[in-house]
């Protein structure tokens, strides 16, 4: 007799977790997941509120902590993943931060990659500094500059890929092999990626965080943040500085991300094939300086994409030739694709790194990681890619 696997979840593919998993329907049956939109919670007797709150005895005791419906979306973001456990919050700088700081203390190093969000760049060299933690940036593609840098040992190694906005790729299971002989964890955002195209577990990472304001709601409608680690990392560092610090992602928001999961295979995969057909048309168009997406067969790390990720990713990479001006006219001719800073969205979304997401960093900084004023990031939507295709030839045209 063969008997049932402890978690039936874990043997679905992936399409069945993100439309099942971590279901836990009330005693009325719903079909859709219950929205649970309350801040706290009561207890039969008093005695049942201690052991509630002492660990004793399983519930929730306050929405800071934990919620049912915030519970559902992070045992399906869990199953998703492949991770031990998952920890949402408010925001995905929310997660970033708390992967950070829960365990940092006065005196650690974190060796970080260089092309970083900008809002990433900012924690690591002007936050985390006034706590006596030291950060220090490296050319996320050198594996030379990583050993180097970890030579002195590290508590975290920090890194995006691909990177935004420049898409560069970072080898996971190299950095994760230096990192923890360097006595390090490692901490990849995967948001440009998503869980659908690349595991970076799989390599070696420790921690993964996503803002799932992107991909994972994907409409553009509410913000979350995601932590995803082992279990003991999740209980015992991170759960403790985020139920008293206070980052937690509202009921509601949860609901909707539970919502945008079902259909984010589905999403991400026409994003990737419309991705495709727009990069070629970018490469192919006068005023056009250089085109960088990783789906693409010259892209100079296609060896890594194809080891690491299962498709190119819906972001491209494009510069204007002549640099702000012209970029500025491209994307005022726009008829179709929006100008945000947002990404991941069924609409297509472009902006100008130089002037938004980037801003706050120096020119030089992001001379260094290729970022100059006529430096375009489009995340492709769900639009008939013959319509996108026609818009940017338009605007270019112009």
């Amino acid at each position: 007799m063969t008997g049932k696997p402890a978690d039936p979840a874990s043997e679905w593919a992936l399409e069945t977790r993100m439309v099942r998993g971590g279901i836990e329907r009330s005693g009325h049956g719903e079909t859709s997941e219950a929205l649970f939109l309350n801040s706290g919670f009561v207890y039969e007797t008093a005695a049942d509120a201690e052991a509630r709150f002492k660990g004793e005895q399983d519930g929730f005791v306050y929405s800071r902590y934990g919620n049912p419906t915030v519970a559902m979306f992070e045992e399906r973001m869990r199953l998703l993943e492949g991770a031990e456990a998952c920890f949402a919050t408010g925001s995905g700088m929310a997660a970033v931060f708390a992967a950070l700081m829960s365990q940092l203390k006065a005196g650690d190093r974190v060796v970080a990659s260089r092309a970083l969000f900008g809002s990433c760049h900012h924690i690591l060299t002007q936050i985390l500094p006034r706590y006596a933690i030291e950060t220090v940036l490296v050319d996320g593609t050198d594996l030379d500059q990583w050993a180097e840098a970890l030579k002195p040992g590290a508590a975290v190694v920090f890194l995006e890929t691909p990177a935004n906005p420049t898409l560069e790729l970072i080898d996971l299971r190299a950095v994760s092999d230096l990192a923890h002989a360097a006595g390090a964890k490692v901490i990849v955002d995967n948001v440009f990626a998503t869980p659908v195209l690349q595991r970076p577990m799989e390599h070696g990472v420790d921690i993964v965080v996503y803002s799932a304001t992107k991909h994972i709601d994907g409409q553009g409608r509410v913000l979350g943040g995601v932590v995803l680690s082992s279990k003991d990392f999740v209980d015992n560092t991170l759960m403790p500085f985020l139920r008293h610090t206070g980052p937690a992602l509202s009921p509601f928001n949860a609901w909707v991300m539970l919502k945008g999961l079902e259909t984010l295979t589905l999403r991400v995969e026409r994003m990737v094939e419309n991705t495709a057909k727009v990069a070629a048309l970018l490469s192919g168009q006068p005023g056009v300086a250089r085109v960088i997406w990783p789906g693409a067969d010259d892209f100079p790390q296609k060896a890594l994409r194809e080891r690491q990720m299962s498709g190119g990713g819906t972001l491209i990479a494009f510069e204007v030739a002549g640099g702000k001006a012209p970029a500025f006219r491209f994307l005022d001719r726009l008829r179709i694709i929006d100008i945000s800073n947002n990404l991941g969205d069924s609409k297509s979304l472009i902006t100008h790194p130089t002037t938004t997401t980037h801003r706050a960093m120096s020119a030089e900084d992001r001379a260094r990681i290729g970022i100059d004023e006529g430096l375009l990031r489009l995340s492709v939507g769900l639009e008939n890619p013959e319509d996108l295709k026609a818009d940017l030839a338009q605007a270019l045209a112009g």
